[in-house]
């Protein structure tokens, strides 16, 4: 049986992949002590450890999966290493700990888990909250010494700015642009490939880094003319996604080939293949073909050209 092709009017418009979690981040508290003081003093706050981007989580009995959050003055004790992360629209504050480690928990219901599990585990609320944090854990360890003058640094405005003592310069948060995109030819058939590192049958879309002084439809020209020799014309955006992997932002775009030719580059990707919705839905059935991950963006720019969901998993 046929799958009924989704039309390529639905393809470029804008997905709905940006969730909100009901996060405040309340940036303009961010460098005022007393204010963060009396927050972290709140009995209604609540904080969690991260810790080489994992922190616990824990099923509930009515079946969903949580943060572990404890009120603040329950938290191990830190330095300077206490991230404010926002507020909900109950008032709540919420905080991170970065710690070397995460703490012992008698409840055996409780266990460490990175962001490609707990994310599509967790709810909105505290996917975003476990973004947040982990993003800044990656940042801060990686980021110690000044750039400018090689001095140590000390943290400021809560977890994030770090300020040089020595020459004065402040250090924001690093992120990287990438570019993730589904390409499309005149047939309507989709070109996904499987990277080398990936388990077998994987496949998903292409993707690469921005590079210094060119656009992100440049990016994306330029990523898929390398990875797979294709030529590609027209260029649509479609949503964004942090990818905190230590430090990207997933862009997310609809690319449409003017050339059918693949030739992969064999560094990069090792295989791709041209698709049409009922080559992937037979390939998938099959096993031969995995869907890509359910916690990419790479998924939902799948599934809107697909037209339903796809059966994916965590990796």
């Amino acid at each position: 049986m046929s799958t009924t092709p989704a039309s390529q009017d639905s393809v470029v418009q804008p997905i709905p992949l940006t969730v909100t979690g009901g996060i405040d981040r309340d940036s303009g508290h961010r460098l005022d002590e007393a204010w963060l003081g009396a927050a972290w003093s709140h009995p209604s706050t609540r904080v969690f450890v991260v810790s080489g981007g994992q922190a616990l989580i824990e099923e509930t009995p009515d079946g969903r999966t949580e943060l572990v959050m404890m009120p603040s003055f329950d938290a191990p004790l830190t330095e300077a290493h206490r991230y404010f992360l926002g507020t909900d629209e109950e008032g709540v504050r919420y905080f991170a700990l970065q710690k070397d480690a995460l703490p012992g928990r008698m409840d055996a219901a409780a266990r460490p888990a990175g962001l490609r599990e707990a994310a599509a585990l967790l709810s909105d609320r505290d996917s975003e909250l476990m973004v947040h944090a982990v993003a800044l854990e990656n940042w801060q360890r990686l980021h110690r010494f000044c750039s400018r003058c090689g001095e140590r640094t000390v943290i400021a405005a809560a977890g994030h700015i770090r300020r040089c003592p020595a020459c004065g310069a402040e250090h924001y948060p690093r992120t990287d642009p990438a570019v993730i995109m589904l390409v499309l030819d005149d047939d309507d058939r989709a070109l996904l490939g499987r990277q080398l590192h990936w388990p077998k049958g994987r496949f998903s879309t292409l993707a690469g880094f921005v590079e210094p002084g060119e656009s992100i439809e440049q990016a994306v020209i330029r990523e898929v003319a390398e990875e797979v020799g294709v030529t590609i014309g027209e260029v649509s955006y479609q949503a964004s996604q942090p990818w905190p992997f230590p430090s990207s932002l997933m862009l997310g775009f609809v690319a449409r080939a003017t050339s059918t030719e693949v030739t992969v580059d064999g560094d990069e990707i090792e295989e791709a293949r041209w698709f049409s919705r009922d080559d992937l839905r037979e390939a998938m059935e099959s096993g031969e073909v995995l869907a890509p991950s359910g916690v990419s963006i790479a998924s939902r720019l799948v599934e809107q050209w697909y037209g339903k969901p796809l059966v994916t998993s965590i990796w």
